[in-house]
């Protein structure tokens, strides 16, 4: 029963994993995520739990952040992402995720 049990939920992770939504994105500037700075260029956002992970779509490099989320009541029509500028640098406040509820703060 136990390993039934064990084998359930490693089907449901990896169900999870393999339904992880991701984003594009595009910074035109440099900008600043959490303590990490991103380049300009074309983004591939995934949100999973508390953590979000941005990867540059021309090089494959990956930066992972801290992020807390929230859920808005009706769903966000497109991906929108709020900053401020911080010196030279834009820095990422929040991202309203297009499609779903969800909004995850810096």
């Amino acid at each position: 029963m136990k390993k039934l049990l064990l084998t359930g939920v490693l089907c449901l992770a990896g169900l999870t994993v393999l339904s992880a939504k991701s984003y594009d994105i595009v910074l035109s500037t440099p900008t600043k995520v959490g303590t990490a700075q991103l380049k300009p260029g074309q983004y591939r956002l995934k949100v999973e739990g508390t953590k979000a992970t941005f990867t540059q779509v021309d090089t494959d490099k990956s930066v992972t952040t801290d992020v807390k989320v929230q859920t808005n009541e009706k769903k966000f029509d497109q991906t929108k992402v709020d900053t401020t500028k911080d010196g030279d640098v834009q820095k990422i406040q929040d991202i309203e995720l297009g499609g779903s509820n969800t909004r995850i703060e810096f």
